[in-house]
């Protein structure tokens, strides 16, 4: 590590001239890697942005590859040449052939990785030495008001600012900014008919109830087994990706639909694609994958497959995957597919990072849960998360989930902006079936037929809105939700 006088870092106490860490040897080998693999950039997991370089030529640098290579361009210092010519800090260096000294090492190469954690680390070392500084600067300015308790309240947010965002610069965003944000997501609600200012889920019930799927929220999709939570998120997946298609098509730049990544951690890319299948050419899900269909319904297969052949779905069925290689692919296909919403199928089968974490589950649920909140934000769009939900429900007269039913960590409920439970009733009354011919038979037969397709979807904790319950209809046959058909009249014991 090279520790050298920063020239504009003076010690507040007037001692001399702070050191402040970087090693620009570093800097040159990892920007001569990247120009020689271009690859090396999927493969950095780190939050590393050109701000991090200590040296602002490379910072500068480093933007242009990574703006090439989002372009599926190549970038090496041919490519890179033009967009230097006429700055005058590689001047300085001899001009743009600095760029093709940057390669003449090819052993660099290895080091990528290495040399991108330092830049990182001494990064965040040169924050710390920033806020050291300003709070040094603030303890010792008698002139104003003394309030120690309110400069140690201040020392501890941005120290908190550091370790979240890598930086102190940068981390706060003006309210012209924020608000121009705010317009936007109105007007796209307006156009939509006042309902939908986020992506579509696909079903107007549960769009009109939470607004769609807004960017940076963590939204958590939980239900017991057989309830249809993996179904749902699937329809939701597919609507948000059809809609985008749709749009691309209709040349519609204000889309309501995204590339999808969906990371299924139980079931196979297979498995989920003949969900979809089943779903549009309307075969049983169960006859599809045993192949007992006619010609006609294959056919009728064929043409829902050719229609959805370009479909921006991107799965990821890589089992006992970690938070941190999760994040990594992630960030991967935002880069390369553009996807604008994370699927994750489901919360508990991922791993945290720690050694130990089999011994303490919950804080391992925990750093999952904040992984994936810090993941929405990172990428400015929503994660849906799906869980499972303890066996106490099953324990009640009224098996409707709530928030005390969230398996293994209450930061679940802590960190989701959004947590919805899938319940179907049908699925417990089923369980109840008296002997036929006896006297509660034709009661429990009535209900059923009641009962029969009924969905819903509890908005149990919704940080932006209200709660409620979203009444919806089940295929099961299909694996596939809809909204109920206008009148239904159970439909209508569901208003807010």
């Amino acid at each position: 590590m090279t520790v050298l006088p920063h020239p504009s870092s003076i010690d507040p106490a007037g001692n001399g001239v702070q050191r402040i860490p970087f090693n620009i040897e570093a800097e040159k080998a990892l920007l001569g890697a990247l120009l020689l693999e271009n690859r090396l950039l999927e493969d950095i997991h780190l939050q590393l942005r050109d701000e991090h370089f200590y040296e602002p030529l490379h910072g500068r640098v480093f933007a242009q590859i990574r703006r090439l290579a989002d372009h599926n361009m190549v970038a090496n210092p041919v490519t890179l040449r033009p967009l230097f010519e006429t700055d005058a800090a590689i001047a300085e260096l001899g001009g743009p052939t600095y760029l093709l000294r940057l390669t003449e090492d090819p052993a660099v190469v290895i080091a990528a990785r290495d040399c991108a954690q330092q830049i990182y680390d001494l990064a965040l070392l040169r924050a710390l030495v920033l806020v050291g500084a300003e709070l040094v600067s603030s303890a010792t300015d008698t002139s104003s008001e003394v309030a120690p308790m309110k400069q140690i309240e201040a020392a501890e947010e941005a120290l908190y600012r550091v370790a979240e965002t890598g930086e102190v610069s940068g981390a706060s965003v003006d309210f012209a900014g924020a608000a121009r944000k705010a317009v936007e997501m109105a007007a796209k609600a307006m156009k939509s008919g006042g309902h939908l200012s986020g992506l579509t889920t696909g079903l107007t019930g549960l769009n009109n109830k939470i607004g769609g799927l807004h960017n940076s929220d963590l939204l958590v999709l939980a239900g017991r087994p057989a309830m249809g939570k993996t179904a749902l998120a699937t329809n939701i997946a597919f609507a948000t990706a059809y809609r985008a298609k749709q749009d691309e098509r209709e040349g519609i730049s204000a889309s309501s639909g995204a590339p999808v990544a969906f990371f299924s951690l139980e079931m196979s890319a297979d498995q989920l694609a003949n969900r979809i299948l089943a779903e549009q050419s309307q075969i049983s899900s169960e006859n599809l994958r045993m192949g007992k269909i006619t010609q006609a319904e294959f056919n009728d297969l064929a043409r829902a497959a050719e229609n959805l052949f370009d479909l921006p779905l991107y799965i990821d069925d890589t089992p006992a995957l970690s938070i941190a290689a999760l994040r990594t692919r992630a960030r991967r296909l935002k880069r390369q597919k553009k996807i604008g919403l994370i699927v994750i199928d489901y919360l508990q089968l991922l791993q945290g990072t720690a050694r130990n974490a089999a011994e303490n589950r919950v804080q391992e649920i925990s750093e999952i849960t904040r992984g994936l909140k810090t993941l929405a934000k990172e990428l400015d769009i929503p994660v849906i998360a799906l869980s499972q939900l303890s066996r106490q429900v099953e324990n009640r007269e009224d098996k409707r989930p709530q928030l005390s039913d969230l398996r293994e960590s209450g930061t679940i409920e802590q960190d989701a902006d959004i947590v919805l439970f899938v319940f179907r009733e049908e699925y417990y009354h089923e369980g109840k079936k008296p002997e036929d011919g006896s006297e509660k038979f034709q009661a429990w037969l009535e209900k059923a037929d009641r009962l029969r397709g009924r969905a819903e979807v509890i908005v149990a904790k919704q940080r932006h809105g209200a709660t409620g319950t979203v009444p919806l209809m089940f295929h099961r046959e299909f694996t596939r939700f809809s909204d109920p058909a206008e009148g239904e009249s159970w439909a209508s014991d569901y208003g807010d």
